[in-house]
């Protein structure tokens, strides 16, 4: 009976024993305090950054205004702004199908159109620049003895020489059209007149290729100018004025866009800061954009 007994002192004993650890780990792994909740929930916890998305026109991306203006921007508000570089006529159905926050594009009566349907919101008029014929040095159509782009269409028609287009229903393309229509001309189908089908890099670059005449932007030109042998043969004519607008997707109509941040980035480029930036950007010592609305 003796034995008996001391066998179960000593199962009692051990089963306090561990009766005693489990309590023991049971603290030490019990809730953390206040101080550790913070820690533990502020531990690795990175805030992430909010991009948006610009649509715009290849003429500002190409010519590298973008990647000045862009960094400015970011380091201020923390925004990241990702460039999708498209033809005018794009970069508005982009935005309209609310596939972009904001844009910066260059067919004013398309713009104003649009802002008129619904579209797009605070629209400003941001920046502008002229276009330019370019061409061959040796300048077989004499665009250089006219004073006006409807004589220089009607010459380089008149002549067959070779007229590069971009062909993409960009603002550039959309202005040539106008032209050629103010000239009386149709070259749809001629065999001087060369769709690119591409941006103004591409198109200025096929120009130089067939040593052919193209409309460009002055600051695309002005950036590619020394890979070139193209030189601007007509230039000054009001009929050459560039105006570029920008403004926000409407996010009553597509309510997934970021409109706050599209509101920061079109305030700070029209902010007097912007705007001197803009005019500071300059390529060869030549300015390429002014600010504000032009003529």
């Amino acid at each position: 009976m003796r034995g008996k007994s001391l066998r179960g002192k000593m199962w009692s004993c051990l089963l306090l024993l561990l009766l005693a650890l489990l309590l023991m780990a049971a603290g030490c792994g019990g809730d953390a305090g206040p101080d550790d909740e913070a820690a533990d929930q502020g531990e690795g916890e990175v805030e992430e950054s909010v991009t948006i998305l610009l649509s715009t026109t290849t003429s500002t991306y190409d010519s590298g205004l973008l990647d000045y203006l862009i960094p400015v921007f970011t380091e201020q508000t923390g925004i990241e702004v990702e460039i999708l570089s498209q033809g005018t006529g794009q970069a508005l159905e982009t935005g309209k199908r609310g596939d972009a926050d904001v844009l910066l594009v260059h067919d004013r009566a398309a713009e104003l159109e649009l802002v008129e349907e619904g579209f797009f919101v605070d629209r400003h008029d941001v920046m502008y620049n002229d276009y330019v014929i370019v061409g061959p040095a040796e300048d077989p159509a004499g665009v250089k003895d006219v004073e006006s782009v409807v004589e220089a269409f009607n010459l380089i028609s008149a002549g067959g020489h070779t007229f590069v287009s971009r062909g993409d229903d960009s603002g550039t393309h959309r202005k040539e059209l106008r032209l050629w229509e103010e000239a009386g001309v149709d070259p749809a189908g001629a065999d001087w007149y060369l769709p690119a089908g591409q941006g103004m890099g591409a198109t200025l670059t096929m120009a130089h290729e067939n040593l052919a005449y193209t409309l460009t932007d002055r600051a695309t030109y002005v950036s590619m100018k020394d890979e070139l042998e193209l030189e601007i043969v007509l230039e000054g004519d009001p009929a050459l004025f560039n105006q570029y607008g920008i403004m926000a997707v409407n996010p009553e109509k597509h309510p997934h866009v970021k409109y706050e941040q599209a509101l920061q980035f079109i305030e700070f480029l029209m902010s007097e800061e912007g705007q001197e930036l803009i005019s500071s950007f300059q390529v060869a010592g030549e300015t390429l954009f002014f600010p504000g609305l032009g003529i």
